[in-house]
C-alpha cells in the first residue's frame, strides 16, 4: 500500500482545524441550553454526516458492514459509547475553560492514552522503540506533550491575571475548578475514539475486499464508532432536557418557557453547521491515518497537536487571553512552536520507517 506521511500530516492538520472550529456555530444558539443544541449538532455529527457521506463515497457500506464480525462490530460500537462519554465532558469542557484552555487540558491526557494504549495493547512497544524511525515518532510524541504543557502553562497564567469579570467575557460560564475535573476525565475517555479505529480495522480491511479505496477504508469504522457515540449523548442530553425542562426548546421555547417561534430555524441550521464541521475531523482523521504507514498510531498525536495549534488560535481571535501579560503570550507563541515542531518530527519518523521498510 503506498502511502505519503506528509499528506498524512496535512489532511490531520486539516481535521485539527475542523475539530477547533465546530463549536464557533455553537455561540450563535440562542434560547436553547446546552443539553438541546448538544444533542441536535450531535445527530449530524454522529448519525447524518457520516451516512451520507459514506453513502456518496463507497455505496457499498451497507454490505461491508453486514459482512463485518459482529466481535468487532461490537468493540468498535462499545469504543465508540466509551469515547461518547468523553465527548459529553469535552463539551463541558468548552464552556467551563473556554476554547484554549479546554482544549489544551483535555487533549493533552488523550494524546497519551490515544497515542501509546493502541501499540502497547497490541505488542508492538518494543518493536517499536528499537527502530531508529520508531524512537523519531516518539520524540515527536514527547515533544508534543511539552508543548501540550507549555500551552496548559498559558491556561494556568490566564487564570491566575484575569478577574472573574474578565474571564466571563470570553467565557460566560468560567469556572477552572469545574473545567479541569470535566477536561481531564473528557481527556482519558476521548481516547476511546484511538481504541474504536484500532478495533475497527477489520472494517477497514473489508472495505478494500468490497472496492474502496485505501484513503476511503475507514468511513464504514466511523459509522459504527460514531453510533456509539450517539447512544452514550443521546441518553445524557435527554435525561438532562427532562431534567431541566427544556424539551420544549426543540419546539421553540426559549429557556423561560415563552415561544420564540422564529429562533428554532437558526438554532438548527447552526447546530447542523457545526454538526457537519465537527464530523470533518474525523474523516479527515480517517484518510490521514491511512497515510502513515505502519506507525498509523501517531496519528492520534497529530490530531491531538492540530487541533491544540488552531484551538489556540482561536482563543486568540476570540479575544480568550484579553487582558493577559506579555509573559503569558511568550508561553502560548512557545507552545505552538514546539507543537507545529512535533508533526513535522512525527512526519519525518513515518517518512524514515518507509525507507526502512517497515
Amino acid at each position: 500500500m503506498d502511502t505519503n506521511p506528509f499528506i498524512g500530516v496535512l489532511l490531520h492538520a486539516i481535521g485539527g482545524l475542523a475539530a477547533a472550529s465546530f463549536y464557533i456555530p455553537y455561540k450563535r444558539v440562542k434560547g436553547w441550553a446546552w443539553e438541546v443544541y448538544w444533542l441536535i449538532g450531535g445527530f449530524f455529527s454522529w448519525i447524518a454526516a457520516p451516512w451520507a457521506l459514506a453513502l456518496i463515497i463507497l455505496p457499498q457500506t451497507p454490505d461491508i458492514l453486514a459482512a463485518a464480525p459482529a466481535k468487532t462490530l461490537f468493540w468498535t460500537w462499545i469504543f465508540g459509547v466509551i469515547w461518547g462519554v468523553g465527548g459529553l465532558t469535552f463539551g463541558l469542557t468548552m464552556r467551563y475553560l473556554g476554547i484554549a484552555l479546554g482544549y489544551a487540558i483535555a487533549l493533552g491526557l488523550c494524546a497519551v492514552f490515544g497515542t501509546l494504549v493502541p501499540p502497547i495493547f497490541k505488542g508492538e512497544l518494543l518493536s517499536i522503540i528499537g527502530s531508529g524511525s520508531g524512537q523519531m515518532i516518539l520524540l515527536g510524541v514527547f515533544i508534543c506533550l511539552v508543548g501540550i504543557a507549555l500551552s496548559g502553562r498559558a491556561g494556568i497564567l490566564k487564570e491566575r491575571e484575569l478577574t472573574d469579570e474578565q474571564k466571563q467575557e470570553s467565557v460566560q460560564e468560567f469556572s477552572f475548578g469545574k473545567g479541569v475535573l470535566v477536561a481531564l476525565i473528557a481527556g482519558a475517555l476521548s481516547a476511546s475514539m484511538a481504541y474504536a479505529f484500532a478495533a475497527g480495522a477489520p472494517i477497514a480491511a473489508l472495505s478494500i475486499e468490497h472496492g474502496s479505496p485505501t484513503l476511503w477504508q475507514n468511513l464504514p469504522v466511523l459509522i459504527v464508532a460514531l453510533f456509539g457515540g450517539f447512544v452514550s449523548n443521546c441518553i445524557w442530553c435527554v435525561g438532562l432536557a427532562v431534567k431541566n425542562k427544556s424539551i420544549g426548546q426543540y419546539l421553540g421555547q426559549s429557556e423561560g418557557g415563552a415561544s420564540a417561534p422564529k429562533v428554532p430555524v437558526m438554532n438548527y441550521l447552526f447546530c447542523a453547521l457545526a454538526g457537519v464541521i465537527w464530523y470533518l475531523q474525523f474523516f479527515f482523521y480517517g484518510m490521514g491515518s491511512t497515510q502513515m504507514g505502519d506507525y498509523d498510531f501517531s496519528s492520534w498525536t497529530l490530531h491531538m497537536a492540530c487541533i491544540i495549534i488552531f484551538s489556540t488560535l482561536w482563543g486568540i481571535a476570540l479575544k480568550e487571553w484579553k487582558g493577559t501579560s506579555k509573559a503569558t503570550h511568550l508561553w502560548i507563541g512557545l507552545g505552538l512552536l514546539v507543537l507545529i515542531i512535533s508533526t513535522i518530527v512525527i512526519g519525518c519518523g513515518n517518512t524514515l520507517g518507509m525507507s526502512e521498510g517497515h
